[in-house]
C-alpha cells in the first residue's frame, strides 16, 4: 500500500520528479477529456485530421512524463512500464505510416487503427491502477480495465458513433475524478520510503 508517511526529508529533485509525474496525470486526462467534448459537442471537427493529431501527441507526451518520472519500489515494474511505453511510440509511428501521415485516417480506416493504442493505455492504467492500489483510488482499477476494452470494441466496429463518443466521455469523467483525488496530495505520499527502492 501507499506510504503516508514522511521517512526522510525531500530533496529538490524529489520534489520536480512528483510534480512532473502529477502534471502527466493531470495532462492525459485533459487530452482525454478534450478529445471526450469534441465527440460529443462537435462530432465533425472531432474527425478533424490536425486536431485529433495534436490530442494523440499530446496524450502521448503526457502519459511519458508519468511513466519516466513514477517513483516505484520494484526497478523491474519501472523497466518494464518503460519498455511498454516505447511500443506504444512503435504504435504511434506504425499508425502514422499507415496512415500516411494522417493518424485520424488510421485510426479511422483499419480496424487496427485503434488497437495500436492499447499499448499507451496500458501505460496509463497500470499508473492509475497503482495509484488505486496504494491509496484507494478505486477509479483508477477502472480506467486501466475500460480503456483497453474500449479500444477493441471501437476496433471492432461495436459501437456507433454516439457510443463511441459517450464511451471517451466515460473514460474522461473517471479520469478527472482520479486526477483530482491524486494531485492535491502530499508531495511526500509520492515518494513513500526511498529505502525500499530496488
Amino acid at each position: 500500500m501507499g506510504e503516508r508517511d514522511l521517512f526522510q526529508p525531500l530533496t529538490r529533485e524529489d520534489k520536480i520528479t512528483v510534480v512532473l509525474y502529477r502534471t502527466g496525470i493531470a495532462m492525459s486526462a485533459l487530452a482525454i477529456s478534450s478529445c471526450a467534448y469534441m465527440l460529443l459537442a462537435y462530432p465533425p471537427a472531432a474527425s478533424s485530421g490536425m486536431i485529433f493529431s495534436v490530442m494523440l501527441i499530446s496524450l502521448h507526451i503526457s502519459v511519458g512524463l508519468s511513466v519516466f518520472f513514477i517513483h516505484l519500489y520494484v526497478s523491474k515494474f519501472h523497466r518494464a512500464l518503460k519498455g511498454l511505453y516505447y511500443l506504444s511510440l512503435v504504435a504511434l509511428l506504425l499508425l502514422y505510416i499507415t496512415g500516411g501521415g494522417d493518424f485520424m485516417q488510421a485510426f479511422t480506416k483499419s480496424p487496427f487503427g485503434p488497437v495500436l493504442l492499447i499499448p499507451l493505455s496500458g501505460c496509463l492504467g497500470f499508473i492509475t491502477a497503482k495509484e488505486a492500489f496504494c491509496f484507494k483510488l478505486n477509479e483508477g482499477y477502472l480506467v486501466a480495465l475500460v480503456m483497453p476494452v474500449y479500444l477493441l470494441l471501437v476496433s471492432a466496429g461495436a459501437l456507433s458513433a454516439k457510443g463511441v463518443a459517450y464511451g471517451a466521455a466515460l473514460i474522461a469523467a473517471m479520469l478527472i475524478l482520479f486526477t483530482l483525488r491524486k494531485v492535491f496530495m502530499p508531495v511526500h505520499y509520492d515518494i513513500g520510503d526511498k529505502s525500499a527502492y530496488t
